[in-house]
Protein backbone atom coordinates (compact mmCIF):
# COMPACT_ATOMS: atom_id res chain seq x y z
CA UNK A 1 0.00 0.00 0.00
CA UNK A 2 3.09 2.58 -0.28
CA UNK A 3 1.06 4.08 -3.34
CA UNK A 4 -0.96 5.80 -1.07
CA UNK A 5 2.18 7.02 1.07
CA UNK A 6 4.18 7.95 -1.65
CA UNK A 7 4.39 10.61 -4.46
CA UNK A 8 1.49 9.89 -6.09
CA UNK A 9 -0.34 12.26 -4.56
CA UNK A 10 2.36 15.12 -3.46
CA UNK A 11 2.20 17.10 -6.75
CA UNK A 12 -1.27 17.57 -6.19
CA UNK A 13 -2.06 21.49 -5.90
CA UNK A 14 -3.20 22.73 -2.74
CA UNK A 15 -6.40 24.97 -2.80
CA UNK A 16 -6.06 28.30 -2.43
CA UNK A 17 -9.01 29.18 -1.50
CA UNK A 18 -9.36 27.33 1.97
CA UNK A 19 -7.30 27.96 5.34
CA UNK A 20 -7.03 25.48 8.11
CA UNK A 21 -6.27 25.79 12.25
CA UNK A 22 -5.40 23.18 14.71
CA UNK A 23 -4.71 23.10 18.72
CA UNK A 24 -3.54 20.55 20.07
CA UNK A 25 -5.62 18.59 23.22
CA UNK A 26 -4.90 20.03 26.72
CA UNK A 27 -5.69 18.96 30.03
CA UNK A 28 -6.02 21.53 32.98
CA UNK A 29 -4.43 21.26 35.84
CA UNK A 30 -5.55 23.05 39.43
CA UNK A 31 -3.71 26.16 38.67
CA UNK A 32 -5.53 26.41 35.02
CA UNK A 33 -2.30 25.47 33.22
CA UNK A 34 -2.70 22.69 30.68
CA UNK A 35 -0.80 19.93 29.40
CA UNK A 36 -0.41 17.77 26.33
CA UNK A 37 -1.77 14.57 26.95
CA UNK A 38 -0.67 12.44 23.69
CA UNK A 39 0.44 13.95 20.64
CA UNK A 40 -1.78 15.51 17.82
CA UNK A 41 -4.41 12.95 16.27
CA UNK A 42 -6.24 15.11 13.73
CA UNK A 43 -5.81 15.17 9.97
CA UNK A 44 -7.19 17.21 7.15
CA UNK A 45 -6.58 17.00 3.50
CA UNK A 46 -7.15 20.48 1.44
CA UNK A 47 -6.76 20.04 -2.59
CA UNK A 48 -7.52 21.21 -6.13
CA UNK A 49 -8.13 18.64 -8.32
CA UNK A 50 -8.79 18.84 -12.24
CA UNK A 51 -11.88 19.79 -14.16
CA UNK A 52 -12.98 22.40 -11.00
CA UNK A 53 -13.07 19.60 -8.58
CA UNK A 54 -12.06 20.29 -5.02
CA UNK A 55 -11.40 17.83 -2.58
CA UNK A 56 -11.57 18.98 1.65
CA UNK A 57 -11.27 16.46 4.89
CA UNK A 58 -10.97 16.48 8.45
CA UNK A 59 -10.20 13.35 10.51
CA UNK A 60 -10.87 12.87 14.20
CA UNK A 61 -8.35 10.21 15.16
CA UNK A 62 -8.13 8.08 18.68
CA UNK A 63 -5.39 5.72 19.77
CA UNK A 64 -2.70 7.23 17.50
CA UNK A 65 -2.66 8.96 14.46
CA UNK A 66 -1.95 5.98 12.00
CA UNK A 67 -5.89 6.38 10.72
CA UNK A 68 -5.92 9.82 10.16
CA UNK A 69 -3.25 10.00 8.35
CA UNK A 70 -3.75 6.77 5.90
CA UNK A 71 -7.39 7.55 5.26
CA UNK A 72 -6.53 11.38 4.74
CA UNK A 73 -3.82 9.93 1.87
CA UNK A 74 -5.73 7.41 0.56
CA UNK A 75 -9.17 9.23 -0.30
CA UNK A 76 -7.26 11.79 -1.95
CA UNK A 77 -5.30 9.04 -4.27
CA UNK A 78 -9.47 7.02 -4.78
CA UNK A 79 -10.87 10.72 -5.31
CA UNK A 80 -7.91 12.77 -7.31
CA UNK A 81 -6.18 10.94 -9.86
CA UNK A 82 -9.06 10.78 -12.64
CA UNK A 83 -11.69 9.23 -10.82
CA UNK A 84 -13.73 12.31 -11.31
CA UNK A 85 -14.93 14.38 -13.98
CA UNK A 86 -17.40 17.13 -14.92
CA UNK A 87 -19.45 14.19 -16.84
CA UNK A 88 -20.22 12.11 -13.94
CA UNK A 89 -23.76 12.71 -12.64
CA UNK A 90 -24.81 13.04 -8.75
CA UNK A 91 -25.15 9.22 -8.30
CA UNK A 92 -22.07 8.77 -9.85
CA UNK A 93 -20.23 10.84 -7.73
CA UNK A 94 -22.35 9.28 -4.42
CA UNK A 95 -21.46 5.88 -5.56
CA UNK A 96 -17.43 7.12 -6.23
CA UNK A 97 -17.42 8.46 -2.79
CA UNK A 98 -18.89 5.36 -1.18
CA UNK A 99 -16.18 2.95 -3.04
CA UNK A 100 -13.75 5.58 -2.03
CA UNK A 101 -14.30 5.01 1.72
CA UNK A 102 -14.87 0.94 1.42
CA UNK A 103 -10.82 1.53 -0.11
CA UNK A 104 -10.06 3.17 2.19
CA UNK A 105 -10.79 1.23 5.09
CA UNK A 106 -9.59 -2.59 3.44
CA UNK A 107 -6.88 -0.94 2.57
CA UNK A 108 -5.94 0.50 5.77
CA UNK A 109 -7.01 -3.49 7.42
CA UNK A 110 -3.96 -4.57 4.95
CA UNK A 111 -1.92 -2.59 6.24
CA UNK A 112 -1.97 -4.29 9.42
CA UNK A 113 -2.70 -7.52 8.42
CA UNK A 114 0.96 -8.48 9.05
CA UNK A 115 0.76 -7.86 12.55
CA UNK A 116 -2.65 -9.17 13.76
CA UNK A 117 -1.03 -11.94 12.95
CA UNK A 118 1.84 -12.43 14.45
CA UNK A 119 -0.43 -11.19 17.65
CA UNK A 120 -2.30 -14.29 17.26
CA UNK A 121 0.69 -16.30 16.93
CA UNK A 122 2.63 -14.98 20.00
CA UNK A 123 -1.07 -15.11 21.66
CA UNK A 124 -0.28 -18.89 21.56
CA UNK A 125 2.82 -18.67 23.59
CA UNK A 126 1.33 -17.30 26.90
CA UNK A 127 0.00 -19.69 29.41
CA UNK A 128 -3.84 -19.15 30.48
CA UNK A 129 -4.51 -16.43 32.95
CA UNK A 130 -1.02 -14.75 32.06
CA UNK A 131 -2.74 -11.52 32.29
CA UNK A 132 -3.37 -11.77 35.97
CA UNK A 133 0.43 -12.53 36.90
CA UNK A 134 2.40 -9.73 37.70
CA UNK A 135 5.22 -8.86 35.18
CA UNK A 136 8.28 -9.48 37.41
CA UNK A 137 6.83 -12.95 37.81
CA UNK A 138 6.50 -13.94 34.28
CA UNK A 139 9.63 -15.86 32.51
CA UNK A 140 11.94 -13.85 30.95
CA UNK A 141 10.27 -15.58 27.73
CA UNK A 142 6.70 -14.40 28.85
CA UNK A 143 8.48 -10.87 29.16
CA UNK A 144 9.42 -10.46 25.37
CA UNK A 145 6.46 -11.51 24.16
CA UNK A 146 4.22 -9.30 26.50
CA UNK A 147 6.41 -6.64 25.12
CA UNK A 148 5.91 -7.48 21.70
CA UNK A 149 2.25 -7.82 22.02
CA UNK A 150 2.41 -4.27 23.54
CA UNK A 151 3.91 -2.94 20.60
CA UNK A 152 1.88 -4.64 18.26
CA UNK A 153 -1.24 -3.87 20.08
CA UNK A 154 -0.24 -0.03 19.41
CA UNK A 155 0.97 -0.69 15.97
CA UNK A 156 -2.73 -1.65 15.36
CA UNK A 157 -4.70 -0.10 17.53
CA UNK A 158 -6.88 3.18 16.78
CA UNK A 159 -9.37 4.62 14.05
CA UNK A 160 -10.87 8.23 12.80
CA UNK A 161 -13.86 9.73 12.13
CA UNK A 162 -14.08 11.46 9.13
CA UNK A 163 -16.00 14.56 7.41
CA UNK A 164 -15.05 15.13 3.53
CA UNK A 165 -16.15 18.01 1.26
CA UNK A 166 -16.04 17.76 -2.57
CA UNK A 167 -17.09 20.07 -4.63
CA UNK A 168 -17.50 18.88 -8.65
CA UNK A 169 -19.43 20.96 -11.22
CA UNK A 170 -19.88 23.70 -8.67
CA UNK A 171 -21.84 21.33 -6.72
CA UNK A 172 -21.24 20.51 -3.43
CA UNK A 173 -21.40 17.03 -1.96
CA UNK A 174 -20.74 16.28 2.07
CA UNK A 175 -19.34 12.50 2.94
CA UNK A 176 -19.41 11.91 6.51
CA UNK A 177 -18.03 9.10 8.92
CA UNK A 178 -18.88 9.62 12.77
CA UNK A 179 -18.94 12.32 14.64
CA UNK A 180 -17.44 15.42 12.89
CA UNK A 181 -19.54 18.26 11.74
CA UNK A 182 -19.94 19.98 8.41
CA UNK A 183 -21.83 24.02 8.50
CA UNK A 184 -22.82 25.53 5.30
CA UNK A 185 -22.94 29.52 5.66
CA UNK A 186 -24.77 31.53 3.56
CA UNK A 187 -24.90 35.58 2.92
CA UNK A 188 -27.59 36.84 1.50
CA UNK A 189 -28.17 40.51 0.19
CA UNK A 190 -30.59 41.48 2.68
CA UNK A 191 -27.49 40.96 5.83
CA UNK A 192 -28.99 37.90 6.44
CA UNK A 193 -26.55 34.39 7.53
CA UNK A 194 -28.14 31.19 7.03
CA UNK A 195 -26.37 28.17 8.63
CA UNK A 196 -27.16 25.10 7.29
CA UNK A 197 -25.24 21.85 9.68
CA UNK A 198 -25.04 19.27 6.52
CA UNK A 199 -26.29 16.01 7.95
CA UNK A 200 -26.09 14.63 11.90
CA UNK A 201 -23.22 12.79 13.74
CA UNK A 202 -23.43 9.30 13.95
CA UNK A 203 -23.37 8.90 17.62
CA UNK A 204 -25.05 6.89 20.25
CA UNK A 205 -28.02 9.27 20.84
CA UNK A 206 -28.47 9.45 16.78
CA UNK A 207 -32.35 8.13 16.70
CA UNK A 208 -31.46 6.92 12.92
CA UNK A 209 -28.37 5.17 13.87
CA UNK A 210 -29.65 3.50 16.96
CA UNK A 211 -32.64 1.97 14.89
CA UNK A 212 -29.81 0.45 12.04
CA UNK A 213 -28.10 -1.53 15.53
CA UNK A 214 -31.44 -2.48 17.03
CA UNK A 215 -32.51 -4.05 13.46
CA UNK A 216 -28.53 -5.81 13.76
CA UNK A 217 -29.93 -7.67 17.15
CA UNK A 218 -27.72 -5.00 18.94
CA UNK A 219 -30.04 -3.68 22.53
CA UNK A 220 -30.08 0.19 21.57
CA UNK A 221 -31.45 1.33 24.82
CA UNK A 222 -28.34 0.01 26.75
CA UNK A 223 -26.11 1.83 23.47
CA UNK A 224 -27.74 4.94 24.34
CA UNK A 225 -27.28 4.59 28.16
CA UNK A 226 -23.65 3.69 28.11
CA UNK A 227 -23.02 7.05 25.61
CA UNK A 228 -19.89 5.00 24.09
CA UNK A 229 -18.81 2.29 22.49
CA UNK A 230 -15.50 0.74 22.75
CA UNK A 231 -14.47 4.33 24.38
CA UNK A 232 -15.97 6.36 21.76
CA UNK A 233 -19.45 7.95 21.07
CA UNK A 234 -19.19 6.96 17.16
CA UNK A 235 -21.41 4.28 15.89
CA UNK A 236 -19.54 4.84 12.13
CA UNK A 237 -15.58 4.74 12.38
CA UNK A 238 -12.62 4.09 10.22
CA UNK A 239 -10.18 0.92 11.24
CA UNK A 240 -10.41 0.30 15.07
CA UNK A 241 -9.84 -3.34 14.08
CA UNK A 242 -11.47 -5.05 17.97
CA UNK A 243 -14.92 -3.18 17.13
CA UNK A 244 -14.98 -4.69 13.56
CA UNK A 245 -13.31 -7.87 13.91
CA UNK A 246 -13.90 -9.02 17.77
CA UNK A 247 -17.38 -7.20 18.12
CA UNK A 248 -18.70 -10.04 19.49
CA UNK A 249 -16.62 -9.90 22.42
CA UNK A 250 -17.65 -6.21 23.17
CA UNK A 251 -20.49 -7.18 26.04
CA UNK A 252 -23.07 -4.12 24.10
CA UNK A 253 -22.26 -5.69 20.34
CA UNK A 254 -22.21 -9.27 21.34
CA UNK A 255 -25.65 -9.82 19.97
CA UNK A 256 -25.21 -8.64 16.59
CA UNK A 257 -25.56 -10.75 13.82
CA UNK A 258 -23.05 -9.34 11.65
CA UNK A 259 -20.50 -6.33 11.56
CA UNK A 260 -22.47 -2.87 13.36
CA UNK A 261 -19.92 -0.44 13.61
CA UNK A 262 -19.20 0.54 9.60
CA UNK A 263 -17.31 2.87 7.78
CA UNK A 264 -19.78 3.63 4.92
CA UNK A 265 -20.27 7.06 4.34
CA UNK A 266 -23.55 8.82 4.73
CA UNK A 267 -23.47 11.42 1.52
CA UNK A 268 -25.48 14.59 1.53
CA UNK A 269 -25.49 16.58 -1.84
CA UNK A 270 -25.15 17.87 -4.38
CA UNK A 271 -26.41 21.12 -3.13
CA UNK A 272 -25.27 23.97 -6.18
CA UNK A 273 -23.15 26.75 -5.05
CA UNK A 274 -24.16 29.15 -8.25
CA UNK A 275 -24.57 32.53 -6.86
CA UNK A 276 -23.85 31.29 -3.30
CA UNK A 277 -22.09 33.81 -1.17
CA UNK A 278 -20.34 32.24 1.87
CA UNK A 279 -18.43 29.84 3.51
CA UNK A 280 -18.16 25.71 4.37
CA UNK A 281 -16.82 24.95 7.93
CA UNK A 282 -15.66 21.20 8.42
CA UNK A 283 -14.66 20.85 12.33
CA UNK A 284 -13.14 18.31 14.32
CA UNK A 285 -15.41 17.10 16.79
CA UNK A 286 -12.48 18.24 19.26
CA UNK A 287 -13.60 21.74 18.37
CA UNK A 288 -17.34 20.86 18.68
CA UNK A 289 -17.11 19.47 22.31
CA UNK A 290 -14.85 22.20 23.45
CA UNK A 291 -17.40 24.98 22.87
CA UNK A 292 -20.56 23.52 23.56
CA UNK A 293 -18.17 21.79 26.95
CA UNK A 294 -17.89 25.90 27.51
CA UNK A 295 -21.11 27.46 26.62
CA UNK A 296 -23.37 24.28 25.72
CA UNK A 297 -25.16 23.15 22.28
CA UNK A 298 -27.65 25.35 21.77
CA UNK A 299 -26.50 27.96 19.85
CA UNK A 300 -22.59 26.55 18.89
CA UNK A 301 -23.07 26.53 15.12
CA UNK A 302 -23.99 30.17 14.95
CA UNK A 303 -21.48 30.97 17.61
CA UNK A 304 -18.76 29.49 15.68
CA UNK A 305 -20.36 31.02 12.06
CA UNK A 306 -20.56 34.63 14.17
CA UNK A 307 -16.26 33.72 15.06
CA UNK A 308 -15.73 33.10 11.50
CA UNK A 309 -17.26 35.97 9.79
CA UNK A 310 -15.66 38.09 12.48
CA UNK A 311 -12.45 36.79 11.21
CA UNK A 312 -13.17 37.35 7.58
CA UNK A 313 -13.76 41.37 8.57
CA UNK A 314 -9.86 41.46 9.98
CA UNK A 315 -7.50 39.23 8.30
CA UNK A 316 -6.32 39.26 5.16
CA UNK A 317 -5.63 35.54 5.14
CA UNK A 318 -7.44 32.52 5.71
CA UNK A 319 -4.90 30.61 7.45
CA UNK A 320 -5.12 33.50 9.78
CA UNK A 321 -8.74 33.33 10.06
CA UNK A 322 -9.16 29.76 10.54
CA UNK A 323 -6.13 29.50 13.50
CA UNK A 324 -7.63 32.85 15.28
CA UNK A 325 -11.21 31.14 15.20
CA UNK A 326 -9.93 27.86 16.45
CA UNK A 327 -7.74 30.05 19.29
CA UNK A 328 -10.65 31.81 20.28
CA UNK A 329 -12.62 28.36 20.85
CA UNK A 330 -9.38 27.63 22.98
CA UNK A 331 -9.40 30.23 25.14
CA UNK A 332 -13.11 30.32 25.84
CA UNK A 333 -13.28 26.85 26.93
CA UNK A 334 -9.96 27.85 29.54
CA UNK A 335 -11.68 30.80 30.48
CA UNK A 336 -14.71 28.66 32.06
CA UNK A 337 -12.64 26.32 33.53
CA UNK A 338 -10.75 28.83 35.48
CA UNK A 339 -14.32 30.48 36.47
CA UNK A 340 -15.34 27.86 38.83
CA UNK A 341 -18.84 28.76 37.01
CA UNK A 342 -21.23 25.45 36.77
CA UNK A 343 -19.98 24.56 33.13
CA UNK A 344 -16.28 24.59 34.32
CA UNK A 345 -16.84 20.91 35.68
CA UNK A 346 -17.44 19.81 31.55
CA UNK A 347 -14.06 22.26 30.88
CA UNK A 348 -11.03 19.83 32.55
CA UNK A 349 -9.85 19.05 29.14
CA UNK A 350 -10.01 19.47 25.56
CA UNK A 351 -8.70 16.43 22.06
CA UNK A 352 -7.18 18.15 19.25
CA UNK A 353 -9.30 20.86 17.18
CA UNK A 354 -9.31 21.46 13.35
CA UNK A 355 -11.11 23.40 11.38
CA UNK A 356 -10.97 24.12 7.49
CA UNK A 357 -12.78 27.01 6.12
CA UNK A 358 -13.63 27.17 2.30
CA UNK A 359 -15.05 30.35 1.27
CA UNK A 360 -17.26 30.85 -1.58
CA UNK A 361 -16.97 34.19 -3.15
CA UNK A 362 -16.64 35.85 0.08
CA UNK A 363 -13.69 38.55 0.13
CA UNK A 364 -11.59 38.79 3.09
CA UNK A 365 -10.46 42.37 4.80
CA UNK A 366 -8.44 44.69 2.53
CA UNK A 367 -5.88 44.83 5.18
CA UNK A 368 -4.16 47.98 3.52
CA UNK A 369 -6.05 50.93 4.29
CA UNK A 370 -5.56 52.17 8.00
CA UNK A 371 -8.84 53.57 9.72
CA UNK A 372 -7.73 57.27 9.70
CA UNK A 373 -7.39 56.46 5.76
CA UNK A 374 -10.44 55.14 4.79
CA UNK A 375 -10.46 51.88 7.14
CA UNK A 376 -13.19 49.12 7.55
CA UNK A 377 -15.31 48.21 11.09
CA UNK A 378 -14.15 46.18 13.30
CA UNK A 379 -16.22 43.48 14.55
CA UNK A 380 -15.06 42.48 18.37
CA UNK A 381 -16.80 39.30 19.49
CA UNK A 382 -16.76 39.28 23.64
CA UNK A 383 -18.15 36.04 25.59
CA UNK A 384 -19.97 37.27 29.03
CA UNK A 385 -21.29 35.49 31.04
CA UNK A 386 -23.38 36.88 34.00
CA UNK A 387 -22.49 35.45 37.65
CA UNK A 388 -26.11 35.53 38.69
CA UNK A 389 -27.19 32.81 35.60
CA UNK A 390 -25.54 29.79 34.59
CA UNK A 391 -26.74 30.65 31.13
CA UNK A 392 -23.86 32.32 28.51
CA UNK A 393 -24.81 35.48 27.17
CA UNK A 394 -22.56 36.82 24.14
CA UNK A 395 -22.53 40.44 23.70
CA UNK A 396 -20.68 41.18 19.71
CA UNK A 397 -19.63 45.20 19.36
CA UNK A 398 -18.52 46.84 16.72
CA UNK A 399 -15.25 49.18 16.55
CA UNK A 400 -16.49 51.61 13.73
CA UNK A 401 -14.35 53.23 12.08
CA UNK A 402 -14.56 55.54 8.97
CA UNK A 403 -14.79 53.23 5.69
CA UNK A 404 -15.70 54.46 1.97
CA UNK A 405 -17.04 50.85 1.59
CA UNK A 406 -20.09 49.44 3.04
CA UNK A 407 -19.40 46.10 5.66
CA UNK A 408 -21.81 43.30 5.06
CA UNK A 409 -21.79 40.00 6.90
CA UNK A 410 -17.72 40.58 6.99
CA UNK A 411 -17.75 41.92 3.38
CA UNK A 412 -16.84 44.62 1.57
CA UNK A 413 -18.90 45.61 -0.83
CA UNK A 414 -18.80 48.68 -3.35
CA UNK A 415 -20.34 51.78 -1.45
CA UNK A 416 -22.94 53.82 -3.74
CA UNK A 417 -21.36 56.83 -2.27
CA UNK A 418 -18.71 58.80 -4.31
CA UNK A 419 -15.22 58.16 -3.18
CA UNK A 420 -14.20 60.08 -0.25
CA UNK A 421 -15.87 60.62 3.69
CA UNK A 422 -19.13 58.81 4.35
CA UNK A 423 -21.99 60.59 5.40
CA UNK A 424 -22.17 61.42 9.02
CA UNK A 425 -24.36 58.45 11.01
CA UNK A 426 -23.65 56.14 8.42
CA UNK A 427 -24.44 52.53 10.01
CA UNK A 428 -22.79 49.40 10.48
CA UNK A 429 -25.31 46.99 8.62
CA UNK A 430 -27.11 44.06 10.46
CA UNK A 431 -27.04 40.89 10.12
CA UNK A 432 -28.74 37.50 11.86
CA UNK A 433 -28.07 34.15 11.20
CA UNK A 434 -30.50 31.78 10.79
CA UNK A 435 -29.61 27.76 11.57
CA UNK A 436 -31.34 25.02 9.48
CA UNK A 437 -30.51 21.45 9.98
CA UNK A 438 -30.61 18.91 7.03
CA UNK A 439 -32.09 16.33 9.41
CA UNK A 440 -35.12 18.67 10.80
CA UNK A 441 -35.56 21.01 8.44
CA UNK A 442 -36.11 23.48 10.61
CA UNK A 443 -35.17 27.41 10.77
CA UNK A 444 -35.10 29.90 13.22
CA UNK A 445 -33.68 33.12 13.59
CA UNK A 446 -31.13 33.58 16.16
CA UNK A 447 -30.68 36.57 18.41
CA UNK A 448 -27.72 37.65 21.24
CA UNK A 449 -25.18 35.67 20.41
CA UNK A 450 -26.31 34.80 16.65
CA UNK A 451 -25.94 38.17 16.06
CA UNK A 452 -22.76 38.78 14.18
CA UNK A 453 -23.05 42.40 14.30
CA UNK A 454 -25.26 45.24 16.11
CA UNK A 455 -26.74 48.18 13.95
CA UNK A 456 -24.46 50.90 15.73
CA UNK A 457 -24.09 54.59 14.30
CA UNK A 458 -21.09 56.16 13.67
CA UNK A 459 -19.59 60.11 13.32
CA UNK A 460 -17.12 60.36 10.91
CA UNK A 461 -13.74 61.86 12.50
CA UNK A 462 -11.67 63.49 10.60
CA UNK A 463 -7.86 63.63 11.12
CA UNK A 464 -6.49 67.24 12.00
CA UNK A 465 -3.41 69.05 9.85
CA UNK A 466 -1.27 66.55 12.21
CA UNK A 467 -2.89 63.59 10.99
CA UNK A 468 -4.45 62.68 14.51
CA UNK A 469 -7.84 62.43 14.96
CA UNK A 470 -9.68 64.29 17.54
CA UNK A 471 -11.33 62.67 20.85
CA UNK A 472 -14.55 61.85 20.96
CA UNK A 473 -15.11 60.11 24.43
CA UNK A 474 -15.54 62.49 26.84
CA UNK A 475 -14.56 61.80 30.44
CA UNK A 476 -15.27 65.15 31.97
CA UNK A 477 -17.83 63.56 33.91
CA UNK A 478 -15.99 60.45 35.11
CA UNK A 479 -12.58 62.87 35.79
CA UNK A 480 -15.61 65.43 38.29
CA UNK A 481 -16.80 62.09 40.49
CA UNK A 482 -13.62 61.32 41.00
CA UNK A 483 -12.18 64.49 42.30
CA UNK A 484 -15.33 64.35 44.30
CA UNK A 485 -13.89 60.92 45.85
CA UNK A 486 -10.43 61.49 46.00
CA UNK A 487 -10.07 65.10 46.59
CA UNK A 488 -7.62 64.43 49.40
CA UNK A 489 -5.42 62.49 47.15
CA UNK A 490 -5.72 65.43 44.78
CA UNK A 491 -4.69 67.70 46.64
CA UNK A 492 -1.26 65.59 47.63
CA UNK A 493 -0.50 64.60 43.72
CA UNK A 494 -1.39 67.46 41.45
CA UNK A 495 -5.20 65.87 40.56
CA UNK A 496 -5.98 63.29 37.94
CA UNK A 497 -7.17 64.47 34.53
CA UNK A 498 -5.86 66.81 31.95
CA UNK A 499 -4.15 69.70 33.34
Amino acid sequence: MERYLGSWTDDLPLCQMCGVGTATNCVYGPDGKGTLSHPNEDGHLRFRGEDGCFLYGVFNGYDGSRVASFASQCLTAELLLGQLNSSHTDNDVRRILTQAFDVVEKSYFETIDDALAEKAHLSNYLPPHNENVPFHQLSPQSQKVQERLKELEREVSGGATAVVALILNSKLYIANVGTNRALLCKSSSDGQNQVQQIGRPHSTDNEDELQRLAALGVDSARVRQAGQIAGQSSTRRLGDYRVKFNYNEIDLLSAAKTRPIIAEPEIHGSQSLDSVTGFLLLMSEGLINALESAHGPEQANQEIVAMVAAELALQTSLETVSQSVVERVKRLHHDVYVSGRQRATYCSRHEDMTLLIRTLNYPLADGVLTPTQGGRIYPVSVPYSNSQSTSKTSVTLSLVMPSQNTLTNGTNTASTLEEGTPTPGSQSPTATLQSTNTQTQSSSSSSGDGSLFRQRGSQAAQPDETGRVPPYVDFSQFYHLWGSDHSDSQSTQGGLGPQ
